[in-house]
């Protein structure tokens, strides 16, 4: 009985996997708004009612694809990290560009992807709280450069003006207790303009107007940590 669930579990992966992989197919050719369970199991050559026994709606499909590109950026921007070594033996700000730089090479290479996850919406759909904790391995490995560099007592962000030190407790309580004030506005603002950048590129605003775009990438990343505190 355990070779025949065995046998069962991997057949299922494999579907799950060959669904997934038409999804993106179709995303990348479509978008998302036009997504059919039905034209998926047409190409894979099943029957409709076989598909939904893997995924039930067109919705779970689009919360799989979700969560799997939001694992892969995160884990490209975990592996970027972890390449620059522990903490307290690296520069930081080398360290916050390299996270970004991977981030965008990502962004670039899945255009589809980072379009399903951060492009417009998709109409009708609203992504569970299941994709949240996926959704944060970015923001998290870019706070991690924060922490080290508040441990070792080199982090300075900018106070944030009177009128933004009650949102400036309020985003840092929930996106990096116990670093000091003026963190939680500038990650924020940090975080917006890195996906703003990307996405400039990423959707053509930059067809015609930025050639150095590799110069301007790491210059502007460069600048956004030295917004959020680092200097070194």
């Amino acid at each position: 009985m355990t070779t025949i669930r065995g046998a069962r579990e991997r057949a299922r992966i494999e579907v799950t996997a060959a669904i997934k992989d038409e999804a993106r197919r179709r995303l990348a050719e479509e978008g998302a708004v036009k997504l059919s369970l039905r034209a998926v199991a047409r190409e894979l050559g099943m029957v409709s009612s076989a598909l939904y026994r893997y995924f039930p709606s067109r919705d779970e499909l689009l919360t799989a694809l979700i969560i799997d590109a939001f694992d892969a950026v995160g884990e490209a921007a975990e592996g970027a990290l972890a390449e620059r070594g522990p903490g307290g033996t690296g520069d930081h700000v080398a360290r916050w560009d390299a996270i970004c730089a991977r981030v965008r090479a990502w962004a670039l290479a899945h255009p589809h992807e980072y379009a399903l996850i951060h492009g417009s919406p998709v109409p009708d759909y609203t992504a569970p709280m299941s994709t949240a904790v996926p959704a944060s391995r970015v923001a998290l490995t870019l706070i991690s450069v924060l922490r080290d560099a508040h441990e070792q007592g080199v982090l300075a962000p900018p106070a944030p003006a009177a009128n933004l030190r009650a949102e400036d407790r309020r985003l840092a309580e929930e996106f990096a207790p116990g670093l000091p004030p003026g963190t939680g506005v500038a990650i924020v603002a940090a975080w917006a303009q890195l996906y703003g950048l990307i996405s400039f590129e990423v959707f053509g605003q930059f067809n015609r107007v930025v050639e150095a775009r590799d110069e301007l990438f790491a210059q502007a990343t460069t600048r956004l940590a030295h917004d959020v505190g680092l200097s070194r």
